[in-house]
């Protein structure tokens, strides 16, 4: 006599996108008021070797197929760490035959702050986040936030070099793009959520790392 199936009651999201591992599980439907159970980690360039070992500690194996859908972040962040997440998201959500939904590292960020700035400014504000990097220049992102608390992304991530200047900002306010890792793999547990009430199948061939790219030059 064959085991009886399980019963697909509970979401994943996977947080990548920063030196710090972040994890959220929640039964599913999670109406953002129940529990959630977190794993956090400072993993940096170590990433690899802990993040199967610290997933099978929030969710064994076994319980793999209790997942009825996943969330991952999918960046911008560093190369190595947003990789590995996005593929082992990929990976079991074509394995258990469930949608995978992606959602940028920065939107996340956004996303978060606009629970702040809707105090301040209840009509909705335009903000800009920026990561400065190393090597390369900054990263730049714009989002708007409306009044009833959305997000829309303006202008997705790009790579600028150093020495351009905020030109045309206009009304963007101005913000650090810092990953919080244990709140913004809350929102995407809840950005999972949306999208699944929305209808969306949640194809995961569609989730892709985003490593941004300089704009193209003006002739």
């Amino acid at each position: 006599m064959g085991t009886q199936p399980m019963d697909r009651d509970l979401a994943l999201a996977i947080h990548t996108s920063s030196p710090e591992l972040a994890m959220a599980l929640a039964t599913f439907p999670w109406s953002g008021d129940a529990p959630v159970s977190l794993c956090c980690k400072a993993a940096g360039r170590g990433l690899a070797n802990v993040l199967h070992q610290e997933l099978l500690s929030l969710l064994p194996a076994s319980q793999w197929p209790r997942l009825a859908a996943l969330a991952v972040a999918t960046g911008p962040g560093g190369f190595t760490g947003t990789r590995l997440g996005v593929v082992l998201a990929r990976t079991m959500a074509q394995n258990l035959q469930i949608p995978l939904f992606g959602c940028g590292s920065f939107v996340l960020m956004a996303r978060r702050l606009a629970q702040h700035l809707l105090q301040e400014y209840p009509e909705g504000c335009a903000i800009q986040l920026e990561q400065p990097l190393r090597q390369r220049g900054r990263i730049r992102g714009r989002y708007r936030i409306t009044a009833q608390g959305g997000v829309e992304e303006r202008l997705a991530p790009q790579l600028l070099a150093t020495a351009v200047a905020h030109e045309g900002d206009g009304p963007w306010l101005h913000h650090p793009a810092v990953v919080e890792p244990a709140t913004d793999a809350v929102e995407l547990l809840r950005v999972l959520m949306e999208r699944h009430a929305m209808g969306d199948p949640g194809p995961w061939q569609e989730v892709l790392p985003l490593y941004p790219a300089a704009p193209a030059e003006r002739p």
